[in-house]
């Protein structure tokens, strides 16, 4: 009788094999937030991946909501850590949907049956909290690096 092979072959996708490092690297902190992730090309040297393949990973990063993109520019670590290292759960939910969550509750919405299935509301306000997201963290970086010139600004002129 043949021995069963130690390890068995991992049958993932390329594109889960590089997400899953650069995964490791940003939450072991090779990577920190608004730091520029490396370029879809670097990747594809890196990896030894099709080009198709690199940006697949950084989409399943993206979705993670581990980086944002903008456009131009190329793909950024998002700053969604507290300093524990752990998710930040001082989360305040943004005004437009605290005024529709109010609208429906001055509506009578406790107890009456949804229009919609259950899932796809949720879906929709998961979709806009991380655009929303997306967006703040973009703003922030971009806030801390004028931060940064100006302080540099001050010091040369000191």
């Amino acid at each position: 009788m043949t021995p069963a092979p130690d390890k068995k072959p991992d049958r993932r996708p390329p594109y889960q094999h590089a997400a899953d490092e650069l995964r490791r690297e940003i939450k072991q902190g090779r990577f920190k937030p608004g730091e520029q992730m490396p370029s879809v090309r670097e990747l594809q040297d890196r990896f030894g991946v099709a080009n198709m393949t690199a940006r697949s990973a950084l989409n399943v990063l993206r979705d993670e909501g581990l980086i944002y993109t903008i456009h131009g520019r190329g793909s950024f670590v998002a700053d969604i850590s507290d300093d524990l290292g752990e998710f930040s759960i001082g989360y305040t939910a943004p005004a437009w949907y605290l005024a529709k969550k109010a609208e429906s509750e001055d509506e009578g919405g406790e107890g009456e049956p949804d229009d919609e299935p259950a899932g796809s509301s949720l879906t929709e306000l998961l979709t806009a909290l991380r655009d929303e997201i997306r967006a703040l963290s973009a703003e922030h970086q971009e806030l801390r690096r004028e931060v940064e010139a100006l302080k540099k600004a001050q010091q040369t002129q000191s």
